[in-house]
């Protein structure tokens, strides 16, 4: 079995970290905290990513348990979010509750990537060939590409009308910035790890 391979049990301290993790974006947006913070929502999802990944990069135990998981966890966390994501976006804008420009884009989007993300679930992990690797790499550098532009697409929203950040200080979309975005954003660096390295033998 190769460090790749989805492993047959969940690490019991990663999911209650996740978890712990919800409850308090869960809290966040149920109080409209955000919409009392002056910083774009793009800004604070960046933060929370680059604490997540400062925590891995510090904390020996912690990123162990993170390369314990295999890259399925991750993969399968952009198919479900993702999806949801996109599909509630072009929801919000038929309702006429968000801009075309940002939901017609972010939504569709989303939309792709996660279909991508069941491909590479199905087609390439685990990860055993070159080719395997190469598919999951394509798909994280696309889907990286694509969260970066709705991230600086959100921003140039913002700062044209700060009005635009008012559905993202509420739930459900205040958990994009709080916990789904962030976690999307670290995952994407963690999964360049596992499509660099070399196929076991």
């Amino acid at each position: 079995m190769t460090r790749s391979r989805v492993p047959s049990k969940f690490d019991g301290a990663v999911g209650v970290a996740v978890a712990f993790w919800f409850v308090i974006a869960l809290a966040i947006g149920a109080t409209g905290l955000l919409a009392r913070v002056p910083i774009p929502p793009p800004a604070i999802a960046f933060v929370l990513a680059a604490a997540l990944l400062l925590l891995l990069r510090l904390s020996p135990a912690a990123r162990e348990r993170v390369e314990r998981l295999g890259p399925g966890p991750l993969v399968a966390f952009h198919l479900v979010t993702r999806l949801a994501a996109g599909i509630y976006f072009l929801v919000l804008f038929r309702r006429g509750e968000l801009p075309g420009e940002f939901a017609i884009q972010a939504g569709w989007g989303d939309i792709l990537v996660a279909l991508g993300a069941g491909l590479v679930l199905w087609l390439c992990l685990p990860l055993r060939t070159q080719s395997q690797r190469t598919g999951l790499l394509l798909w994280n550098v696309l889907g990286l590409l694509d969260i970066l532009m709705v991230l600086a697409n959100a921003a140039r929203l913002f700062l044209g009308n700060p009005a635009f950040a008012e559905p993202f200080a509420t739930l459900p979309l205040a958990l994009l910035p709080t916990f789904v975005v962030p976690i999307v954003l670290a995952s994407h660096v963690l999964l360049f790890r596992w499509a660099g390295r070399p196929s076991a033998p």
